[in-house]
């Protein structure tokens, strides 16, 4: 795509509409929010001005804020600050709100876009430094007009407070209330009761950032190239897997070709895992909402070595195992905090030893993102950006919720071999 130029326009911070009350003033992180990956979850939503559609800007501004304010009086910890004692104060100080301009066409950037140029739409870089982020409100939001019509809103949140579902949750929230919606969610902000803080965490967030350089891409697989891997993964005689989900299959592929290139680079003995985000809402007892607010993930971790020959089907079996290894015994002993932390230790030890290779994989193909409604109609496109993390693939819906797109990030040299000599035919390459 031809590079747009983002004018920013104003500043400012939003408060909630109402003031926190007092007793709500200090909320204490889940230890599953402590140890959260030190980044902001970036999302940005594109949207077309329809035909005969009013392009009043600073109408829609407007109607942003005020129901942005409205809808953050019931997300208060989101206008707050996290403190180095683990809980966030509630003070009201506010999410930071930018507006921009951008100087081109909608068109141009959803119909080839250049992942490295959709990092304007957003407020911040969400994978800056450390030192950089504890400056940054949790949460950024920046609309952005174009001048030939349409827009996008971009957004970001820190992972401290949040995964991927309670981003999707508040911004569903926030249009419901934008577009005057009679039903509105009420989250909950009760994580700690179920995963109890812990003074003395002895272990760091791992991050994969390394000094080889990172690129993304994306990639889709669409309705008939899904059908087609589900068809590969079923049909070899002995398949234990006979029903894989799109999700399964797509994972399952990446990881099988993500090993390929590898094994040319690397000890063939070494091990390989694929490392799933597994969402535990579902498998507590009793279950909680989605509206459950923070960090409610876990990892579920397949492993395959070089030894005998392996091949899509077997990964998408052990996949499969893998995540339905998350249950409600197992969220017991995630809720054991100790437990918990020793597993993530030992997995760490293994990472900084080099016996394994992990892939690392996130869905959010479930998640309501096409459903974000402000009043003028449902995002023509949802994505997020680069991630600048080894071996890292997040998974979306595309928009008409049959196909799937991955965005994978991977060392430069092997992206080259990962593309060219194996994605190709299963998946189009859709970044310019």
């Amino acid at each position: 795509m031809v590079g747009s130029y983002v004018e920013v326009l104003s500043k400012e911070m939003i408060k909630p509409s109402s003031p926190t009350p007092h007793h709500l003033r200090n909320l204490k992180l889940s230890f599953l929010d402590q140890i959260a990956p030190p980044v902001y979850v970036p999302l940005i939503f594109f949207y077309q001005t329809e035909i005969g559609q009013s392009i009043d800007h600073a109408q829609k501004s407007q109607s942003l804020k005020l129901s942005l304010s409205g809808t953050l009086t019931h997300f208060y910890p989101l206008a707050g600050m996290i403190k180095n004692d683990g809980t966030i104060d509630c003070n009201d100080a506010g999410v930071e709100f930018i507006e921009a301009q951008v100087h081109s066409h909608l068109s141009q950037v959803i119909e080839k876009p250049d992942v490295e140029e959709l990092k304007k739409y957003l407020p911040i870089d969400p994978y800056g430094t450390r030192a950089e982020m504890a400056k940054e409100p949790l949460l950024s939001i920046q609309i952005n007009f174009f001048d030939y019509g349409g827009m996008a809103i971009g957004v970001c949140i820190s992972h401290n407070i949040a995964d991927g579902l309670s981003l999707v949750t508040f911004i569903n929230a926030w249009a419901a209330t934008s577009r005057g919606a009679s039903k509105l969610v009420r989250p909950n902000f009760d994580l700690a009761c179920h995963f109890p803080p812990r003074d003395s965490l002895g272990f760091m967030p791992m991050a994969s950032v390394t000094k080889e350089k990172i690129v993304t891409r994306r990639f889709i697989f669409d309705k008939m190239r899904l059908a087609t891997l589900k068809e590969v993964a079923s049909s070899p005689f002995g398949s234990e897997v006979k029903d894989p989900t799109r999700v399964e299959a797509v994972s399952a592929f990446i990881w099988w070709q993500f090993m390929k290139v590898s094994k040319v680079k690397l000890d063939t003995k070494k091990m390989f895992a694929a490392v799933h985000a597994v969402n535990m809402r579902p498998q507590m007892k009793p279950p909680l909402p989605d509206h459950s607010f923070g960090n409610v993930w876990t990892y579920a971790t397949a492993l395959s070595t070089s030894k005998g020959k392996q091949d899509y089907h077997d990964l998408v079996s052990l996949l499969r195992g893998a995540i339905r290894k998350i249950d409600v015994d197992h969220v017991k002993k995630v809720q054991n905090g100790d437990w918990y932390m020793k597993d993530l230790k030992r997995v760490k030890e293994n990472l900084c030893k080099g016996d394994l290779e992990f892939c690392n994989f996130s869905s959010w193909c479930r998640f309501p993102m096409y459903e974000v409604d402000y009043g003028w109609g449902k995002p023509v496109w949802v994505c997020t950006t680069t991630m600048p993390f080894k071996n890292l693939v997040i998974l979306m819906s595309t928009s008409c919720g049959e196909g799937i797109e991955a965005w994978v990030s991977m060392v430069e040299d092997d992206m080259a071999m990962f593309e060219h000599d194996h994605l190709s035919v299963h998946a189009t390459k859709m970044d310019s």
